[in-house]
């Protein structure tokens, strides 16, 4: 099948074999979705952050794909964010994804940056032209912001520091994402603004994420999720065609592509591609 609109998938860095084994099946199964790249992030707290370039250069080698580090300012010093940019520049990368981030475990200091917008000017500054940087934004709002307003001013920092894209926080009302864009625009902020897509295979777990990162489920989902018990195929069934409806309309109202969380799991994914139109 041929997707309408670009497609990216984000991985999370293995740390153990059996890890390792189940992110190679996953790549494998999802390539055959031609996806423009791949991310890989740095791990909750920064606790897989050694992790991510050995990632990035499996992904690369093993798999054939354009993976692309998360790279955080928490933690970090100048100096130390220096080498890991000339070492992803050395293993072939030309894309970033440049989040604030939260502190690493066991780290008492911010690091040399407090905000994913000095990030993204210190990369300019650094390799100006070689990354496609993209940031984070938030359609229903950072839990830690004081505002919508404050939010979107945010989100405006990292455009004008020098952003090429900007992808986002998961959400389940297409409303929400397409204000949020309208909102970004009268604001002059011009860059594309991907949706970030999570589909649904352990509804616990998510609602665990969801309260965590400030992303709403609208309430009739909850209670669907609860009349159907323990009837696991059609809870399966119900989210995969519930997220590629949302995927339909946001493709319909003009998103440029869709980046798709995958936890490292191909099945809920590919449940959602096959049932989009």
């Amino acid at each position: 099948m041929t997707l309408r609109v670009p497609v990216s998938f984000e991985f999370y860095p293995p740390k153990t074999d059996e890890q390792r084994l189940q992110l190679d099946r996953t790549a494998a199964r999802l390539k055959s979705h031609k996806p423009e790249y791949v991310s890989c992030t740095f791990g909750a707290g920064g606790s897989t952050l050694s992790y991510t370039p050995e990632t990035v250069q499996r992904l690369r080698e093993e798999h054939g794909l354009d993976a692309a580090p998360h790279v955080s300012c928490m933690g970090g010093t100048q100096e130390e964010l220096r080498s890991l940019l000339k070492l992803y520049r050395a293993l072939g990368c030309r894309r970033i994804v440049a989040l604030r981030g939260d502190l690493p475990s066991g780290m008492a200091r911010m690091g040399d940056f407090r905000y994913a917008s000095e990030l993204v000017e210190f990369i300019r500054t650094e390799h100006d032209g070689f990354f496609h940087i993209e940031v984070g934004c938030y359609p229903e709002m950072h839990p830690q912001a004081e505002d919508a307003f404050a939010d979107m001013k945010h989100f405006k920092a990292k455009a004008d520091a020098g952003a090429d894209g900007a992808i986002t926080q998961y959400f389940y009302n297409a409303d929400a994402y397409f204000r949020f864009v309208d909102d970004a625009r009268k604001l002059g902020i011009d860059i594309p603004i991907v949706p970030g897509i999570m589909p649904i295979s352990n509804f616990a777990q998510l609602r665990r994420f969801s309260e965590a990162c400030g992303a709403e489920i609208p309430r009739w989902i909850g209670k669907r999720m609860l009349a159907y018990g323990d009837d696991a195929d059609s809870i399966r069934a119900f989210a995969a065609e519930f997220v590629a409806n949302l995927c339909d309309r946001l493709i319909e109202g003009g998103a440029p592509s869709l980046h798709f969380y995958t936890l490292n799991l191909s099945k809920p994914t590919l449940n959602v591609l096959d049932l989009m139109r």
